[in-house]
């Protein structure tokens, strides 16, 4: 994580409370996998979102056009309606340009901080965490969710570093939740499908953020319904044990 450009009161705006996070079924629009035809990417988000999906985020990785970008980004927003959270990928001023609803960053873009000072204090602000340390430094950051991964091997794209798995993620969960507290909502990326997503939710996860799982399909509404039913199970089912 970057250092940030100021820093002064930065324990205050990680202290203070951000809007709550839906992270149950969060889908990622990414256009290496969905595409960048702005019409197909809205009809997707919207058949996601009539399924169940609780949270999207648009993800290009390598822009080289920002104005076709911010197209694609106005286009899903119009699309969901308001009737979910909009996030982009990494780029703060295409979340600003396009009214979304906040960003994901991951550990080498902007600094949450930066990003706060930037968007609002009402904004959502999301962060992928890979290791436990990253998990230790929450506490000092603004953000309102972590993802945590890659849990499993994914082929949405390259896989770096080995996958945490699921005790992995346990690790990492708990060490985010003693930063932050108990309240911090914490999702889990990568790998994640239907055959999964009960188990990582059991571990611990409040929802899986997906890819191919979700976009990648004959019926994206009713895979949404899908993974949506099998997580609220597996939420349901560990409130119940607890």
């Amino acid at each position: 994580m970057p250092e940030r450009t100021e820093t002064s009161g930065a324990a205050g705006i990680a202290a203070a409370p951000g809007p709550k996070v839906d992270l149950r079924v969060y889908g990622i629009l990414d256009v290496d996998v969905c595409g960048c035809d702005a019409g197909r990417l809205a009809a997707m988000a919207a058949d996601a979102v009539a399924g169940g999906c609780t949270l999207v985020q648009y993800r290009e990785k390598t822009i080289d056009d920002a104005r076709a970008a911010l197209v694609r980004i106005r286009a899903i927003r119009d699309a969901i309606g308001g009737r979910v959270p909009l996030l982009v990928n990494d780029r703060v001023d295409l979340a600003l340009a396009a009214e979304a609803e906040g960003v994901h960053l991951g550990q080498s873009d902007m600094h949450p901080a930066d990003a706060r000072r930037l968007l609002g204090a009402s904004a959502i602000i999301g962060i992928t965490l890979k290791t436990g340390a990253q998990a230790d430094e929450l506490y000092r950051l603004p953000v309102d969710y972590a993802c945590i991964g890659g849990v499993f091997a994914t082929k949405s794209k390259d896989n770096p570093d080995p996958p945490v798995g699921i005790d992995g993620f346990q690790r990492i969960a708990f060490r985010a939740r003693l930063a932050r507290g108990a309240g911090l909502p914490v999702g889990a990326i990568a790998g994640i499908d239907s055959s999964n997503a009960a188990a990582v939710v059991a571990a611990g996860a409040d929802g899986v953020a997906l890819i191919s799982a979700l976009f990648v399909a004959d019926s994206v509404e009713a895979r949404a319904r899908d993974l949506r039913d099998r997580v609220d199970t597996a939420l349901h089912s560990r409130g119940a044990a607890g």
